[in-house]
Order: C-alpha cells, then structure tokens, then sequence
C-alpha cells in the first residue's frame, strides 16, 4: 500500500498557485544608480509574479514537497510472536579451545569450530528473542550487546578466533559481566549459556562472587562443558589415548547452574551439544500477544532525484539561453558601428 509518512506537507503542493494569484508588489522608489540591462521589462516601475508563470517551476516545487512527505510503500502484515526472553551466549576462547578433538562429518575440527558450526542453527532458530554474545579467555568483554539483529550475532561469532583475549580462562568474569548486561525487564527469562571446555585460571572476579551477582540478577544459567574424553595423539613411541578434558572443572559447572535454577550439560562431540541445544529449545519463554509488523520501503529518492535532474536541465538551458542572448546583443552593437570603427 502506498502511503506517506508526513501528509501534511502535501498541503504546501498549492502555495505557487497562490502567490500566482497575488496582486503585483510596487516596487518603491529609491535613489539609486540604475545599472543598464538587457533583461527589458514593459514597464520597470512594476513586478507582478502572475506573469510568465514557470510551469517547470512548478513541477520541480511539487517533487521536492512530495519528497519532504517521505512517499513508501507498505507491505503485507507480517506476524512476530513477542516473547520475553534475553539469551546471552558466553563462549571461551581459551588456548584448550584449539584441541582438535571435535568431527563435523568426517572431518576433525578444534572445539570452537565445532561451537560455531552448531551455534550457527541455534542462533538461526531464535526468533523472538533477544540475543548476545560474550567472549572470554584472560577477561570477558561484550562482542555483541542484547538485540534482536540475530545476524550481526552470528557474525561476530564467526569472526571470533582463538587467542583474541588471551591463552587463560575467567569463567567468572564471563558470568559476572553477563548478569551485568541484562536490562531491567521485569518479565523477561535472563538466560545465559556459558560454554568452556576448562577451570577458572583467570579473571577480576571469582566464580563463586559471581555466581551471587547472577543469583541477585534473576539470571538462570546453563552451563556446558565442551570436550571429548578421549583423543589419540602421536609421541615417540606411537598413537596413545589420553584424555583432553582433564582440566575440565565439572564441579564449579554444575554449581553454577544449579544455584541459579538451570542444568549443565556435557558435549563430548557434535551431536550431543546438537541434542543439548534442542533441550534448550525447550525453554518455557514469557509470551505477550504477538504483534503485526509492516515491511516499509522507502521511496523519497524517486521525486528527490527526478527534481535534481530538472533543476540541472533548467540551469544548464538558462545558462545557454543567457550565452546566446549575450552573443546576440553584442553582434547587434557590432553591427551598430560605423564601418570604419568596425574595421579598426
């Protein structure tokens, strides 16, 4: 449907035609040095706006009002369902989150591949809500405010590369600033899903500090330990088995989200944190009356530009038209000499 945002300018459309219809404005005398022109009138004494009207004029004053209303063009009526869930993502960008002891099919990936990869589908599927997106390793800093722009959250998360904030692990610093960030909302479900693959060997804050400010903050948090519990590696004497998760500090993990009213979850490989995420899908959100949302698509430019054009052609023409009249003028003095003057 076409519409336009500010319809009362609309109401400036006739005001050439007015000024058309004035009577002619005296010009009043004045002792001053009259400087010859060619630009005659019939009578010098008089001014009168209803001669000669500019049609053209007239067109360039009706695009630009058209333009000030801001013209756009309304779609369809798209429903959104409005919920009131805030969902922070904490992820750890420590040294151990480059241990490659994830698959994605068939091929072997690092752990924050892997957190990407199954991220991605997770992100894509949160409408609604209002997403954002820690990253933490020696400190924890905000990569991505709460919002609902899910695509800007899923870049910053694939633009996040290992050693970014350092080789360490500030779990709590990461939970101390997510509680932080949440707004005042008083029924929306604060949610953090805090992702690390290791202990808290850094940071200003101790987790169990933290974990008070989350508790006073409402916020419930979902713990998810990544890693596999076993990976073969090459020494001196051949492939051995070890353990890639030993530093995992599954304690601190599950009091955390136990504390808080969430759940810790164990992701040994890419199909469980897929199966976690789904679980997480489950999460009974703060439902309002969905509202109706109108795509708009604004058409401002059109007149704008087309009033340009013409106010370019019409300076150019009065420009030509001024050169031309200018030549003639002083072909017809020439001409006005004597022979013998023009010869000279």
């Amino acid at each position: 449907m076409f519409s336009f945002d500010l319809p009362g300018l609309l109401l400036l459309l006739p005001l050439p035609l007015l000024m058309r219809y004035l009577p002619a404005v005296k010009k009043q005398p004045v002792a001053a040095l009259k400087i010859p022109t060619f630009d005659f009138v019939s009578d010098p004494e008089t001014i009168d706006v209803r001669r000669g009207f500019p049609w053209l004029l007239l067109l360039i004053w009706c695009l630009l009002v058209s333009a000030a209303a801001r013209p756009q063009w309304l779609g369809e009526p798209v429903t959104i369902p409005q919920e009131g869930r805030e969902l922070m993502l904490a992820v750890d960008l420590s040294g151990s989150m480059q241990y490659e002891d994830m698959m994605i099919g068939r091929q072997k990936v690092n752990r924050l591949d892997m957190l990407k990869h199954v991220l991605s589908d997770f992100i894509e599927r949160r409408v609604g809500d209002r997403l954002g997106l820690i990253l933490f390793a020696d400190t924890a800093y905000v990569q991505t405010p709460l919002t609902y722009d899910r695509r800007t959250v899923q870049q910053m998360l694939d633009e996040a590369v290992l050693g970014l904030v350092g080789e360490k692990t500030a779990i709590g610093d990461a939970l101390g600033l997510a509680a932080k960030r949440f707004n005042d909302k008083d029924d929306s479900n604060r949610i953090l899903i805090l992702l690390t693959d290791g202990q808290n060997t850094a940071g200003n804050i101790e987790p169990i500090e933290a974990l008070e400010i989350a508790k006073a903050a409402g916020v419930k948090v979902y713990t998810i330990g990544v890693g596999a519990d076993e990976m073969y590696v090459r020494s001196f004497f051949g492939n051995r088995k070890v353990n890639p998760s030993t530093d995992l500090d599954e304690k601190l993990l599950t009091q955390i989200a136990e504390e808080t009213g969430g759940q810790y979850f164990r992701a040994r490989d890419t199909q469980s944190l897929r199966e976690i995420y789904q679980l997480l899908d489950e999460l009974e959100p703060i439902e309002d009356d969905p509202i109706q949302l109108r795509p708009m698509q604004a058409l401002f430019y059109w007149p704008l530009a087309l009033a340009i054009l013409l106010s370019a052609l019409m300076l150019y023409s009065k420009t030509v038209l001024t050169a031309l009249r200018w030549n003639n003028t002083l072909q017809s003095l020439h001409n006005r000499l004597p022979t013998k003057a023009r010869k000279s």
